[in-house]
């Protein structure tokens, strides 16, 4: 048997993720790909599993702990066989005593350093596994770092944790005694008046996903120029054609959506108009295009909006589409997406299905160009052959920055997009 420590994945740009469950004991049996942990981002809930098959012989960290990647999870008794690739279980050192010994030697050897480069007291008040204090162990180090009292520093977080955003605002406060903006935007937040006054009012708390989504979706807002162009696509040979697909399955969860015929039919057009399928290099020189196709599909859940993410669209038949996209919605409502599964979109597609509007305004999500908003189907009279005739008609949304994407751009996607939707034949070309 070979002790295995298993350590938080890869999770993209998500920082101080917080462990909202523990799925498995000290002494418990675990096979490779069983969740050990979930852990909530700002974007999702999701598993973190085992790496090899083997009995937990230790938990290394605890309930509503913040973490990153890298960090350990647990240890594992595994068999030699199982443990490919894998380093053995490092010694633990708690973080709270670990020093930067770099960053003293740097300061000792360069008596030069100007006030706002020096620590903002001389000694930071320590702070212990066991203390009040709610951060997390990446927190706890830049506050070290930088010589800051975590006892004087208000929490942002979920249920006042500390994050690094509050440090950083600590910091630039006390050097410069500018007063902190709301939320790190630079803009003066709404005061609030005394709703009580008003009558009864009760206070509940964003859940994490929906706390931090707001941030991002000020971030986005407040960063990208955004500009929407509505369109109506005519699926009435759509909806005959899924229609007489599904009356050839018995089983009703095999059925098809519109939604799989709209992102194939988003990932061949996108195909066509690469810009919309990019990012914006932040010097604003450059579009850094993407020779692949994944896609995120907004999923509204009971935490909060997720975005899972269906990969090489394009490459994939209707009905692969649709069998993956039930599985990663089924997942985010249960809370079980692992990190991959919300990485590495290059354009989003939020549909609100049969909930109603006949259009909307959705925003980018960053670091993408674009984004495409679904509406309610309706039928209305369109003109055809000297008459009018009843047809289905889908509203389309298409939000984007618009220093990436100009309206020419964005108007012949839509002509693409449209005419792939009306015409499915044209999916296979």
């Amino acid at each position: 048997m070979t002790a295995t420590s298993i350590e938080i994945p890869d999770i993209g740009d998500a920082k101080d993720v917080e462990v909202i469950e523990i799925c498995v004991g000290v002494g418990d049996d675990v096979a490779k790909d069983d969740a050990l942990i979930v852990i909530e981002s700002e974007k999702a809930s999701m598993e973190v599993p085992s790496t090899v098959n083997g009995k937990v012989s230790a938990i290394l960290l605890a309930l509503g702990d913040i973490v990153n990647t890298g960090d350990k999870i647990a240890v594992v008794d595994a068999s030699d066989s199982a443990v490919d690739a894998i380093s053995d279980v490092e010694q633990e050192v708690p973080q709270a005593d670990v020093k930067d010994e770099s960053s003293k030697k740097e300061q000792e050897q360069d008596p030069t350093l100007t006030a706002a480069q020096t620590p903002i007291e001389t000694e930071a008040t320590p702070i212990g596994a066991g203390s009040s204090v709610y951060a997390g162990p990446a927190v706890r180090k830049l506050a070290r770092e930088l010589g800051v009292d975590l006892t004087r520093v208000n929490g942002s977080g979920a249920k006042g944790r500390i994050v690094k955003d509050d440090i950083k605002a600590f910091v630039k406060t006390t050097l410069t005694g500018q007063s902190t903006m709301a939320a790190g935007t630079g803009i003066p937040s709404i005061e609030l008046p005394d709703f009580s006054k008003f009558g009864p009012v009760e206070e509940v708390p964003l859940t994490r996903i929906r706390a931090r989504g707001a941030q991002n979706l000020v971030r986005s807002w407040l960063n990208v120029v955004h500009v929407t162009q509505h369109d109506e696509a005519d699926v009435t040979e759509l909806e005959q054609f899924r229609s007489e697909l599904n009356s050839e399955f018995s089983d009703r969860s095999d059925r098809l959506t519109p939604l799989p015929f709209i992102l194939k039919a988003c990932a061949c057009s996108l195909l066509e108009h690469p810009y919309l399928n990019s990012s914006l290099n932040p010097d604003l020189k450059s579009l850094i295009c993407k020779k692949y196709v994944h896609l995120g599909m907004a999923v509204d859940t009971d935490e909060g909006l997720v975005v899972p993410v269906i990969r090489e669209v394009d490459k994939k038949g209707v009905q692969e589409i649709s069998t993956e996209s039930k599985a990663l919605a089924n997942a985010a409502q249960d809370k079980r997406l692992k990190p991959g599964d919300i990485q590495g979109a290059s354009f989003t597609v939020s549909s609100l299905g049969n909930i109603g509007g006949t259009g909307f305004t959705p925003i980018v999500n960053a670091p993408e160009v674009a984004i495409l908003g679904v509406g309610r189907m309706a039928i209305k009279p369109a003109w055809m052959n000297g008459e009018f005739v009843p047809r289905k008609i889908l509203p389309l949304s298409l939000s984007y920055d618009h220093r990436a994407v100009n309206g020419a751009d964005a108007g012949r996607f839509m002509t693409t997009l449209v005419s792939k939707l009306a015409d499915i034949r044209k999916l296979v070309l």
